[in-house]
Formats: C-alpha cells, structure tokens, sequence
C-alpha cells in the first residue's frame, strides 16, 4: 500500500502525473480526452448534470414499479433507494480525492486504488459501460417512443401517415450523431442544464395530468392489487420492479467524471461544490420522484403502462408537449452518460493504439458507438423489461454497493462500527438486487419478445 500510495502522491491536481513525470505529448493527450480536458465548473453544474444523469427514463417508470410492488413495498423501496444511493454517492465524492494530491477523476481509477491496478480495471470497467451502453440504448427508446407518441396525438383524427418507432429512433439518432462530436462535458453543459430543466418539467406534467385525471375518476374504483395474477408471474414482476426503481438512481456511474470537471485546491478541494451541488439534485429528485410514483400509480392503479406519459392522453396538448421535453432531456441525458464511454474509447485508441489525437479519431469512434446504441434500441425496443434487465445486472453494482467495497477497501472501518455495519447493509441489499432483478426483466423481455415483428 506505501508504494501505491507514493505513486499516487505523484499524480498533480490535474488528473495525471506531475510535470516533471509527464511528457509534453502526454499531456497535450490529457488534455484532449473529454474528462481531464476541462476544470472550470461550478457548483451548479454539479447540480444539473446530475438532475439530467438521474431524472430520466427511470422516473417514468415508477408508477408501473409501483403497480408490481403494492403501497407498501413500493414507498419502502423506494424511499430506502433514495437514502442508500444518497450515501453512496457522498461516499464517492469523498473518495475523489481520497489520496491527498491525487484525483480518481473516472471510476475505474477508483477502483484501481482500492483493488490494484487489473483487478480494478475487470470489476469497474465492464459493469460501468454495461450501465452507460444500456442507458444509451434505453434514452434512445425512450426518445423514439416519446416521438412517436407526440406524433399519434397530434395527428389523431386527421390523416397523417403511420411512421414505424424504428424510424422516430432514427431521427433521434440523427440528432446524437451531431452533438456526440462536442469534446467535453463543459461543451454540453448548456444542453445537460436545458435536459434537467426539462426532466422537472414533464415529471411535474405526468403527476399533475394524473392528480388531475384521479379526482376526475375519485368514484371509480381502482384496483391496487399486484398486477400479475399467478403466483409465479407476480414473483417475477416483484423482480423486475426492484429493477425499475435501481434504474431509476443512476447517476453514480458518472459522478466522478462529473466532479472532475470542478477545480480543486487544499483550501477549497472539488468534494465541497460537489456535495452541495448533489444535495440540490437530490432535494429536486425526491421532490419529483415521490409525486410521480405514487400519484400516478394512484390515478391509474394497475392499468398504467410501463411509461406513465404512454398512459396519459389527456389534455392532448399537454401530453404531447410532455412528450416532447421527454426528448428533449434525453438528448441531453444521452450525452452526458456517452461522454465518460467516449474518454474510454479514446483513450484506448490513443493511448494503447497510438492514434494520433485529432478529428478524425473522435469521428469515427463516436459515430460507430452512436449507431450501436441505435442498432440495438430499434432490435430490441422492450422499454419495462430493460429497464428492469439493466437496473439489476450493473446499476444495482455500481450504484448500490461497489461504492461501500471501495470504501471499505481504502478507509478500513472498524469492524461492527457504524460505518462497517452500514456499509454491509447497503452491499447485501444490493447484491440481492442484482441477482434478482435482473431475472424479472429477463422475463419481461422473453414475454414482450413472443409476439413483436422485429423492425415493424
């Protein structure tokens, strides 16, 4: 551990080695890849970037989560969700700079200090762009479903042409093959700040739509009951559900790429603006994730769909203008997630490779990574049953209990002290989560998958 620490003591401030340790060409190679090439953030950017990384296709969700789970076990889970990832996350901004002179500006270096060097790498790396390929996948989805909606309700009742989802997801995809060229994460910091503005706007419009839509309906009566009716098939949507809601608190995976782009000095280092800017997101979180799972689950009880603005339809042009801030943020939400997997891939190419750094390598690596994402969403468009897959199989990991192994791992707690105990909780509950969730949206997927026509 001294001589890891003493190597890490060689790292400066800016994320690499020091001047004396690092070539003019090494340099000039940090400075180009996204991450390390910019610190000049403020504490509000913290702020909205993670209100864009966490509010989005997850949010949407959570009626339909709610509907699988019941009244009970669904406010539990959802409220102990948001107090576990709350600490998590404040353990990983404690952790940025964990060694001091040194800063973990991307997961992976995280885990390289806490597990050694390879075995950081094969435990962080894979589960991480598991996490951000899947979101990826999921916004565009997501984007393209919105689009397609907007579409039938600004055309119901007149003759407009049927356009297929496949082709609403192309024309999202169009729109990220353009923006995915911006460098870093300051360049799109105006378009993440107009994503979290928007991702408080249509959350605000899916709960107030069905506040609106429940007192309407107050003398129907609604069932609340688990909506499968077999005893196997309510199992299995119990785990897909705890697979939505894990979905839903992502915004760990990039919370160090986030804090890399704030300053830091002994006097004022990056945790300070970083903490605050986290707690005004998570304040804004609570305040929209609550009001739409369980308004919405209590207008609509066991009918509503597995995205709540997919339910509504009503009043026409507020759903539709809904819709449209649901793409909107997604654009922003796509990019902020793809930043951190376009530092990876640049860096192997760069780095490992020996590209030179320029255009033409930011050109066709994130194009080809764009139209991946793109593939995928329009072969598999299985919005409930991935968002349950995914929120199980590398959110439950990197969001809920690979930040407690970390923290174990570099500030050894006592054992049975306050923070070894709390941090066992927190790794069993998640570790359950990812074994089972994913087998409830696994079985999402092989149901929905019976009777769709790829590409239709």
């Amino acid at each position: 551990m001294a001589a890891r620490a003493n190597k890490y003591a060689e790292i400066s401030q800016d994320g690499g080695r020091a001047q004396g340790g690092r070539t003019a060409q090494q340099r000039s190679v940090d400075d180009w890849l996204p991450i390390t090439s910019s610190r000049n953030a403020k504490w509000w950017y913290s702020a909205f970037h993670n209100v864009t990384a966490m509010v989005g296709a997850g949010v949407l969700s959570l009626p339909y989560a709610m509907s699988e789970l019941g009244w009970g076990p669904g406010i539990a889970v959802l409220l102990l969700s948001w107090i576990i990832t709350l600490y998590t996350l404040w353990q990983m901004v404690e952790m940025h700079e964990a060694v001091p002179g040194t800063r973990f500006d991307r997961y992976h270096e995280l885990g390289q200090h806490a597990f050694g060097e390879k075995l950081g790498l094969w435990i962080v790396v894979p589960q991480q762009l598991v996490v951000e390929v899947g979101l990826n996948i999921v916004y565009m989805l997501t984007a393209g479903n919105s689009l397609k909606k907007f579409h039938e309700i600004v055309c119901k009742g007149r003759n407009c042409k049927n356009i297929k989802l496949t082709h609403f997801t192309m024309i999202f995809a169009s729109v990220q093959f353009v923006l995915s060229q911006l460098p870093n994460f300051d360049a799109i910091s105006t378009i993440s700040l107009a994503a979290a503005i928007m991702s408080i706007c249509y959350s605000t419009i899916a709960w107030g739509a069905s506040l609106d839509k429940g007192w309407k309906s107050a003398g129907d009566v609604m069932k609340y009951h688990p909506r499968e009716t077999t005893a196997a098939r309510k199992v299995f949507g119990f785990f897909e559900a705890l697979g939505a809601v894990a979905f839903a608190y992502a915004g760990h995976n990039v919370v160090l790429e986030i804090q890399a782009t704030i300053p830091s000095t002994p006097e004022m280092p990056s945790k300070k603006p970083m903490w605050k800017g986290v707690v005004v997101a998570y304040v804004i979180i609570a305040l929209h994730y609550f009001p739409v799972a369980l308004v919405c689950y209590w207008a609509f009880g066991n009918t509503v769909k597995d995205n709540i603005l997919m339910t509504l339809d009503k009043p026409k042009w507020l759903i539709a203008t809904a819709n449209m801030m649901v793409v909107l943020h997604v654009v922003g939400s796509y990019q902020v997630y793809a930043m951190p997997v376009f530092d990876m891939i640049e860096m192997v190419l760069v780095k490992k490779l020996r590209f030179p750094p320029g255009l033409p390598v930011r050109l066709v690596a994130r194009t080809a990574y764009v139209a991946f994402t793109m593939f995928i969403a329009i072969t598999f468009p299985f919005f409930g049953g991935l968002l349950g897959f995914f929120g199980g199989f590398a959110f439950a990991p990197t969001t809920y209990f690979l930040p407690c192994i970390m923290w174990l791992a570099i500030h050894k707690p006592k054992r049975f002290s306050l923070s070894w105990c709390t941090n066992w909780i927190c790794i069993v509950l998640g570790f359950m989560l990812m074994i089972l969730s994913p087998i409830g949206g696994l079985w999402r997927i092989i149901q929905n998958a019976k009777d769709y026509n790829f590409y239709s």
